[in-house]
């Protein structure tokens, strides 16, 4: 198992990507470690190496960030160990309210397939899929079917063809394969609107003075849905979903746009559902130039 890791423009947090699904979509923070024993396994046992501070956990990756005191070169190696350990054990990220976790549906008769199946998508698919900030996670096998669920995907290649190439890759690997279907990764609700709120009053009005008007032009508009833990959750409609370059659109432009006029903002998230997308500007796998 490969673990990238990447620098943000806070020196204190680094991001860890497992090439794998973390929580599907959405954010949660977690500042110390009785909050995070409530909820995350993971994020629990990342707080007993010495100097975290605070943990997160996002779609696809986990941020850490050291205190004071801490240093990188003697917390890396310990923070990698405990993401390996963890991920390659299949323990769930975060617990549900009740406690209970949440575990894939497999039967305990299928334990070899399923072992299989994980081999495969460590092996061959997963580094593949890294190249995208891709993460691919096995939900359920039941009778030859698996059930996977996919998040982001590899530069130059529609989504269609991403999902039959990993499909005929999963069947050719394990023969008890006999179909691989793609469902929608799970999402975290996002947080209720507080209008009172100071950075939701900013948020608002930023958007309506400044963003909606930027993408007007290309039928778009972005709905602001939530502020939680100074992360604002966003939605983008019109031909801002689904469209090619949403991405590049939120992390060139709109967050942006957001972190300098609210500084106490740390992060922009897109709750966006971009798979009903039925008027995109441009298609998913299409390139073009963000009005923003």
């Amino acid at each position: 198992m490969f673990v990238r890791i990447e620098t943000t423009q806070d020196p204190a947090t680094l991001r860890f990507l497992p090439g794998r699904s973390v929580l599907g979509s959405g954010l949660i923070a977690f500042d110390g470690a009785e909050a995070a024993e409530e909820r995350s396994p993971l994020a629990a046992r990342l707080f007993a190496v010495v100097g975290v501070r605070a943990v997160a956990l996002g779609p696809d990756f986990v941020a850490v960030t050291r205190d004071d005191a801490g240093d990188w070169q003697r917390m890396k190696p310990a923070l990698l160990g405990v993401i390996m350990e963890h991920f390659l054990t299949n323990q769930p990220a975060l617990l549900p309210e009740d406690g209970i976790a949440e575990t894939p549906d497999h039967d305990p008769a299928d334990a070899g397939v399923v072992a299989e199946i994980e081999a495969a998508l460590e092996a061959r698919l997963r580094p593949v899929l890294a190249t995208g900030d891709g993460a691919i996670a096995l939900r359920r096998y039941r009778d030859g079917v698996a059930e996977l669920e996919l998040s982001s995907g590899v530069p130059g290649m529609p989504r269609f063809a991403l999902e039959t190439r990993i499909a005929n890759t999963l069947r050719h690997l394990v023969p008890a394969v006999s179909e691989a279907r793609f469902v929608a990764p799970r999402r975290a609700p996002p947080p209720a609107l507080d209008r009172d709120d100071a950075e939701v009053a900013a948020i608002l009005d930023l958007v309506e003075t400044r963003i909606n008007p930027a993408i007007a032009g290309h039928g778009g508009h972005v709905a602001l849905i939530g502020v939680k833990e100074h992360v604002a959750y966003i939605r983008l409609e019109g031909g801002c979903q689904g469209c090619g370059m949403a991405e590049a659109t939120l992390k060139g432009g709109i967050e942006v746009a957001i972190r300098r006029a609210v500084p106490s903002i740390r992060a922009v998230l897109d709750a966006t559902d971009h798979a009903r997308g039925t008027r995109p500007y441009f298609a998913p796998d299409q390139q073009g130039t963000s009005p923003l």
